[in-house]
């Protein structure tokens, strides 16, 4: 943004002031919701003239000239809120490379059920069942909730989990929560839908270790189930099929939107401190956190290699690769969702990392690998995405930009299990 000859220019815009005189005596210190439209965003873009002419530009190098009480602390965390106490179309453009189809941070889209497994209370009532009983495993000792318990923000707070007699896994647990919204699934992307996500889960030896006869026998023995299959479907009769789509009906209820970031861009600006407005500017821009991690829900949805696949030691994984073929997958994992991220720690498809390593590591670009003499003519070596660099951030700014990510915290709300998921249930 800058003041040029009596034009401002933002985000690509050139607005003349002489023709802004009713807006000009606006307080800069509060934005002017009562113009309508393109008119309240020149308003609050004038007021933010009125503070940062002179501050920083969009880089955050110095202005010559810059006056000492430009440079002050009460006149930078103004000039922050400004910006983005305005609503999101008047936010500063954000630091993404060329190429990025980048989507702006925002609220949760409403959830959308597919066709062929419509929403009905009665079947999301029959999926949480199902969801928390341990008689859909082998076992008769794991839930899917074991991994993704309500209490750890639908995830399990575990480096791996554990599955079928206590084995570990080989990958971290991801949360549940908005799992709706996502385009593919698990850390590979092995599934397209939940429905596929749940069965897998269901028929993996290492996991619920179960056969599709053994769960519907499992499922059928129990009276009160006949009541449930019966108010979700055309009847009572228990099939595998209608356990997954209960469960994922169930899982597609999941979902968040209550954070204190979704109420600030709803409106209630008072809610983020200083700390967590530079951290949401830092977040969009100089920490170019945007390039994947974007749109509503904090995730571009695709695949990179941000250089943890371990490639050629005994901790390797290589990640897509297992499920396309293809070596340009090698070590790519898919983009997580930054909402819950501080409840949904240990982080990483390997579950190695609290977040304040993850941030250190991304400030310093994230590891590369380099090839041995013996991998010269390896065509599976892994190549680290061009979107990770070195950012050079303070430890000031690394703590703003953790103090953000709190911000995608849900409220904690306690969820019991149903009575018929418990081993005396009816």
């Amino acid at each position: 943004m800058r003041n040029d000859g009596g034009h401002l220019y933002v985000r690509g815009w050139r607005s003349n002031l002489r023709f802004l005189t009713t807006f000009q005596q606006a307080d800069p210190t509060v934005c002017q919701p009562q113009f309508p439209g393109r008119q309240a965003v020149v308003a609050c873009l004038v007021a933010v003239a009125q503070i940062s002419c002179g501050l920083e530009d969009s880089t955050g190098v110095a202005k010559a000239g810059e006056t000492a009480a430009q440079s002050s602390s009460e006149n930078r965390e103004k000039f922050f809120r400004q910006r983005y106490e305005c609503g999101r179309e008047a936010w500063p453009a954000p630091q993404v490379d060329a190429g990025i189809q980048w989507q702006e941070l925002g609220p949760l889209p409403d959830v959308q059920h597919p066709e062929d497994n419509p929403f009905s209370p009665a079947k999301a009532e029959l999926g949480k069942a199902l969801f928390f009983d341990p008689r859909l495993s082998g076992s008769r000792e794991i839930a899917c909730a074991s991994c993704h318990d309500p209490d750890l923000a639908w995830a399990d707070g575990r480096t791996v989990s554990f599955g079928h007699h206590r084995e570990p896994l080989k990958r971290n647990a991801p949360t549940i929560r908005n799992i709706t919204f996502q385009q593919s699934l698990f850390w590979d992307g092995r599934a397209d839908t939940i429905e596929q996500q749940v069965e897998q889960v269901l028929l993996n030896p290492a996991e619920m270790h179960i056969t599709r006869q053994q769960l519907v026998a499992a499922v059928a023995a129990v009276p009160g189930y006949r009541e449930q299959f019966a108010a979700a479907f055309a009847d009572s009769q228990v099939s595998f099929d209608r356990v997954v789509r209960a469960v994922a009906c169930f899982q597609r209820t999941v979902v968040g939107g209550g954070s204190r970031f979704d109420r600030f861009v709803g409106g209630e600006y008072d809610l983020f401190s200083d700390a967590e407005i530079r951290g949401l500017d830092l977040f969009r821009r100089k920490a170019r956190c945007l390039n994947c991690h974007h749109g509503p829900l904090f995730s571009d949805g695709r695949f990179h290699d941000v250089g943890l696949s371990y490639y050629g030691r005994r901790t390797e994984d290589l990640g897509r690769y297992r499920v396309t073929g293809k070596p340009e997958d090698v070590g790519r994992f898919r983009t997580p969702s930054l909402r819950d991220v501080t409840k949904t720690e240990p982080l990483m498809h390997n579950g190695l990392f609290k977040l304040s390593g993850v941030l250190n590591m991304y400030n310093a670009g994230m590891p590369t690998l380099k090839r041995q003499a013996y991998q010269q003519n390896d065509p599976l070596f892994p190549t680290k995405s061009p979107h990770l660099k070195p950012l050079g951030l303070s430890r000031q700014e690394l703590a703003d930009l953790a103090a953000f990510l709190t911000t995608l915290e849900e409220p904690y709300r306690r969820i019991r299990p149903p009575a018929l998921a418990l081993p005396d249930g009816p």
